[in-house]
């Protein structure tokens, strides 16, 4: 095999740096190894893809075509950006909106005025745009952050609540009115979490649901209502984080009446990187799927390293990302969808003032856009790895050195490896056959080895 390789490191934060090629051969035995075994292979990739919400359509619109036209190429253009193919919206309003704001008039229980033409403003001319570029319709997951406030016993969307059980059926019937709102625009749903965040009180759009709740809403209501209007529109539950993954997963799916209506769990990254347990609950339930559904640095004081870098842009933010994508894609996980796509300077708008980095930012005093180094680190995945590729398994002898390799359809090694220490003297070895490689402090690079045609 000929290896070849691309890098990005602190030096060269905005070009990935191709490296020559090389044969695979003789390498130093006492050299940290990255080593990959071609014959144990695992999931299936589906994909890279970031969140259309209603701050990062609004943000475009603001923003000079040809601006808005380049962050639409620069994410979803398989040849000349990141290759997304999947893309999250949410089910009227969330915190990445302008407003709270809802489909229907306050106490229809009946939906009679169900109407999402307040999409048709930014959100869906943005999804259209991907799909443009993209050339193909992206899959789209939609998540509620809350049920409208009537159907709560909080009477408001904010500060959590919950969902009563007079409303159950009500609530389903809008998932299904959603879907067939957004079919008639030629916007396909390919799956709904039932919501996000369902742990979490807010002080913006939330809902609280115990794994008990969960469950049921989806065994009686949710997943009978869905499967009959729209069976190949799947249901992903829990859309949260990974420090309780395997006790709320567990919950419904270890039901086999609820269980036999739901894709698989979808995870968070805030607070834990207990990434062994997506393992543990693939292991419970190997038939179901994982994927990752949001994750962003928050424009807090929890920015890792914020002191030392500042909050925007710090290197550590974008080593989070790689450190995350490593890790859940080496516990099962079968593709990993960023939040915001796209915010403004600040990190909005946002309607209670939560703003966060994304990895594309429109700076609107000089109409143009902040590439963070996160859009790199993402692209050392999205671009190299292609939908249908299958894991490898892999392991590193080496600490602060994280690494993940997939085989591509067309029989292509891809090896990313993330080093957040000093500079790494290691060998790749693939097979048995291996090269020496060095990998400078604080760097990711992409390796890739090219099968023999």
């Amino acid at each position: 095999m000929k290896i070849s390789s691309i890098r990005s490191e602190k030096k060269d934060l905005k070009y990935w740096v191709e490296l020559p090629e090389r044969e695979t051969g003789l390498y130093d035995a006492k050299r940290p190894v990255i080593a990959v075994n071609s014959k144990m292979t695992y999931q299936e990739f589906m994909g890279f893809g970031g969140a259309f919400t209603e701050a990062a359509a609004f943000t475009l619109s603001e923003a000079p075509e040809t601006v808005r036209e380049e962050a639409i190429n620069a994410y979803f253009s398989k040849e000349n950006g990141l290759g997304y193919v999947l893309g999250r919206v949410h089910i009227h309003s969330c915190d990445f909106a302008l407003s709270n704001y809802t489909y229907v008039e306050e106490g229809d229980t009946e939906l009679k005025t169900f109407d999402i033409s307040h999409e048709d403003k930014w959100v869906i001319p943005m999804i259209k745009d991907a799909e443009r570029v993209a050339g193909e319709p992206i899959k789209l997951l939609a998540s509620p952050w809350s049920p409208p406030a009537f159907m709560k016993d909080t009477k408001e969307m904010n500060y959590g609540g919950r969902l009563l059980e007079a409303y159950y059926q009500p609530w389903a019937n809008y998932y299904v009115k959603f879907i067939e709102a957004m079919k008639s625009r030629n916007i396909d749903i390919w799956a709904v979490s039932v919501q996000n965040e369902p742990l979490a009180t807010q002080t913006w759009d939330s809902c609280i649901y115990t794994a008990e709740e969960e469950r049921d809403f989806v065994k009686h209501h949710l997943g009978p209502t869905l499967k009959a209007a729209y069976p190949d529109t799947e249901i992903i539950i829990w859309d949260h984080n990974r420090d309780v993954l395997v006790e709320r997963g567990s919950v419904v799916l270890a039901d086999k009446e609820a269980a036999k209506y739901v894709w698989g769990t979808g995870n968070h990254w805030y607070v834990s990187e207990a990434f062994e347990n997506l393992t543990t609950l693939h292991n419970l339930f190997p038939e179901k799927h994982i994927l990752f559904t949001e994750g962003c640095v928050e424009l807090t004081t929890t920015s890792e390293n914020a002191v030392h870098n500042g909050y925007l842009g710090s290197w550590s933010n974008c080593e989070r990302y790689g450190r995350n994508i490593i890790g859940d894609f080496n516990n099962w996980s079968r593709g990993w969808i960023d939040w915001n796509l796209v915010l403004n300077e600040l990190g909005g708008p946002n309607h209670v003032y939560n703003y966060c980095e994304a990895p594309i930012m429109y700076d609107r005093n000089k109409k143009s856009l902040i590439y963070n180094n996160s859009y790199y680190y993402i692209g050392h995945f999205s671009k190299f790895i292609t939908v249908g590729a299958k894991r490898l398994e892999l392991s590193v002898s080496k600490s602060d050195v994280f690494a993940v390799s997939f085989q591509n359809p067309n029989g292509d090694i891809v090896v990313v490896a993330q080093n957040e220490g000093w500079i790494a003297e290691m060998a790749l070895v693939v097979d048995g056959e291996g090269v020496n490689i060095n990998l400078p402090d604080h760097s990711i690079t992409t390796f890739i080895l090219q099968a023999n045609k």
